[in-house]
């Protein structure tokens, strides 16, 4: 595939089929109620600032994420990685262009209508575990069901504290927990709700290697075996080199893509980004 990462419109053609291989780019904007994308970015730019202040933290990316993919996004700091999961979530507005979330256009969307849809219909995992120390497993799992005022679903929690490893654990509190147990938790949290998209800012920043290999692991796992959508920012290419493809940004722009890439590879195309190249 090639692409040329300044002008998103000379990506465009024949519509790819993203359910026989993960393309990072929707070749066409189709109607998104038939679109098997989780979410799609649509020559998003977010700009900071004004005048002589002004930053471009993304200029005019295209991306499209099909649902059951693992994707990790590196780049290096002030790449843009973390506006691009923050607008791809619904968390920041973007400048220009638009996102939409499966069928959802989140662009002209109200605070209260965009709380809503990240609350129903995205998951967050992030370094920080963003656990209530008062509350059980089994109840900082749930919360986001009962702050939408819905009733929990037994067996849907049940479910989701097998897949995660912690069914034993549902009766204890943060600090008798383990940081990987905590993280865990965090990610059965953002599974509650069989999200549209999962997104995993720097998910094993706060862990030792063994345990972060644990997490990286489940996040695998609950791709492959629950044919959830992870969306990964990452700085570790050990971390990266369990997605599915690894998304390179630069300056703010897109930079290239590897698919199912080893650690050593990404490392390597890191010491590279900026420089001319062509993605396959």
């Amino acid at each position: 595939m090639r692409f040329n990462s300044r002008n998103p419109s000379r990506r465009r053609g024949a519509l790819v089929e993203a359910t026989a291989t993960h393309s990072l780019y929707p070749d066409a904007m189709p109607t998104f109620t038939t679109h098997p994308y989780a979410v799609q970015l649509d020559s998003v730019s977010k700009v900071y600032g004004s005048g002589r202040n002004e930053v471009r933290a993304l200029d005019g990316v295209t991306a499209g994420f099909p649902r059951g993919t693992f994707t990790a996004v590196m780049g290096p700091s002030g790449s843009g990685k973390s506006t691009f999961l923050n607008c791809a979530a619904g968390l920041d507005r973007p400048t220009s262009g638009r996102v939409v979330l499966g069928d959802t256009e989140l662009s002209g969307r109200s605070e209260t209508e965009l709380t809503e849809l990240r609350r129903d219909r995205i998951g967050f995992v992030f370094q920080a575990y963003n656990l209530l120390g008062a509350l059980s497993v089994a109840d900082n799992v749930t919360l986001p069901v009962r702050l939408a005022e819905k009733p929990v679903d037994p067996e849907q929690l049940a479910s989701v504290l097998a897949a995660v490893g912690l069914a034993e654990h549902h009766d204890r509190r943060p600090s008798q927990l383990s940081g990987g147990q905590q993280q865990r938790v965090a990610i059965a949290r953002a599974l509650i709700n069989r999200p549209d998209l999962v997104c995993a800012d720097e998910p094993t920043g706060a862990l030792d290697s063994g345990t972060g290999r644990q997490v990286l692991a489940l996040l695998r796992k609950i791709v492959d075996d629950l044919g959830q959508t992870v969306l990964m920012v990452t700085h570790d290419p050990v971390a990266a080199a369990q997605a599915d493809t690894v998304v390179f940004l630069a300056d703010g722009r897109l930079a290239g893509e590897m698919p199912r890439p080893s650690a050593e590879q990404i490392a390597e195309r890191m010491t590279h980004l900026g420089e001319p190249w062509a993605a396959a």
